[in-house]
């Protein structure tokens, strides 16, 4: 009973040999997928794909539109302030614009 608890390494490795034998008769034993099942695999693949692709250029273009709007935003930022001889300035066009409308 001592062979039992310990195993010798040519056990072991006996063992071994016989669950890879096992597991290869069992892979070599399995049936071969059909034509049906290759191209439904296929066409799932191709969906997978077009979906990545899909997802990928969605992120694509909110990256350059959020590119777009920093860029937009620090040139607002660095624009010039407005004098006050340019704020007098386009008052006066929108009480001429205004008064134009009104005298028509």
């Amino acid at each position: 009973m001592a062979s039992f608890k310990n195993p010798t390494f040519q056990d072991r490795a006996g063992q071994a040999a016989a669950a890879k034998q096992k597991a290869l008769e069992q892979l070599r034993l399995r049936p071969e997928p059909d034509d049906a099942e290759l191209a439904q695999r296929k066409a799932a693949e191709a969906s997978r794909k077009a979906v990545r692709a899909e997802k990928s250029a969605a992120k694509k273009a909110a990256a350059e539109e959020a590119a777009q709007l920093k860029a937009r935003a620090k040139e607002k930022a660095s624009a010039p302030a407005p004098t006050e001889a340019d704020r007098k300035a386009a008052r006066d066009a929108r009480y001429a614009a205004r008064q134009a409308r009104i005298n028509r």
